[in-house]
C-alpha cells in the first residue's frame, strides 16, 4: 500500500482540579468570555498546571453559525465520515455503526465490527473511509479493546459490505500499547495524509 495511513489519535486528557470546594464558578475576565463550559464536579484528583486550566471561561462569537438535526435516534453519536455519494457513515459509542440518508433516515446497525469495551469514556470513537471507499469500501474505526491487563485504543479496518449491512474481513490494525486498567482519556481520530 503505497498511501500512507497516518493515524491522529488524539488522547482527549481532561486534568481536573481536586482543590475546588465550593460551588463557585472562577469569574469570566471580560464582555467576551461567559462562565466555564465544564461546571460538574471533578473526576480526578490532578492538580491544574495553571490556575483556570479546567473551568476556562467560554467565549462569544459574532461569526454567524446554523445548528441543524441530521437525525434523530442515536445513541451517543461519536465519530462521522462523508461517503461519496453524501449519505453518513456514523460512530455511536455504544459500539454500533449506523448510515444516515440526507433526509436522516438511519440504517439498521451494521454488524462485523470487533467486540468493543463500552465504558465511562470508551467505546466506538472515530471513523474514517478510504481515500478509494468507491472501490475498495474500506471503513477504519478507532475503538477501546478490552485486554487481559486493562484496555487500550485500537483502530481496525474491514469492507463495507455491498448491501451494507455488515462490515467483512475485519482486522485490527494498531493497538496503543501498553494496555491500562483505566476507564478514562480515551479517543480517537483518523484521517489519511
Amino acid at each position: 500500500m503505497k498511501t500512507i495511513l497516518t493515524f491522529l489519535l488524539c488522547i482527549l486528557t481532561a486534568s481536573c482540579s481536586g482543590k475546588q470546594t465550593s460551588g463557585e464558578q472562577p469569574e469570566s475576565s471580560g464582555k467576551d468570555t461567559l462562565p466555564p463550559v465544564e461546571t460538574q464536579k471533578p473526576n480526578t484528583n490532578y492538580q491544574p498546571a495553571f490556575e483556570g486550566q479546567t473551568r476556562i471561561a467560554g467565549s462569544k462569537t459574532t461569526t454567524p453559525y446554523e445548528a441543524e438535526v441530521i437525525a434523530r435516534g442515536l445513541s451517543r453519536p461519536w465519530g462521522i465520515a462523508l461517503l461519496p455519494d453524501g449519505r453518513l457513515l456514523i460512530t455511536e459509542k455504544t459500539g454500533t455503526l449506523r448510515i444516515a440518508s440526507a433526509t436522516g433516515t438511519l440504517s439498521p446497525q451494521i454488524t462485523g465490527l470487533p467486540a468493543t469495551e463500552v465504558n465511562q469514556q470508551g467505546g466506538l470513537l472515530g471513523l474514517t473511509v478510504a481515500p478509494d471507499f468507491e472501490t475498495s469500501r474500506m471503513v477504519y474505526v478507532v475503538f477501546t479493546e478490552k485486554q487481559p491487563n486493562g484496555n487500550l485504543t485500537a483502530v481496525a479496518k474491514g469492507r463495507l459490505s455491498d448491501d451494507e449491512k455488515r462490515l467483512e474481513k475485519v482486522q485490527v490494525i494498531y493497538r496503543a500499547q501498553p494496555a491500562f486498567e483505566s476507564e478514562l482519556h480515551y479517543g480517537g481520530r483518523i484521517v489519511f495524509d
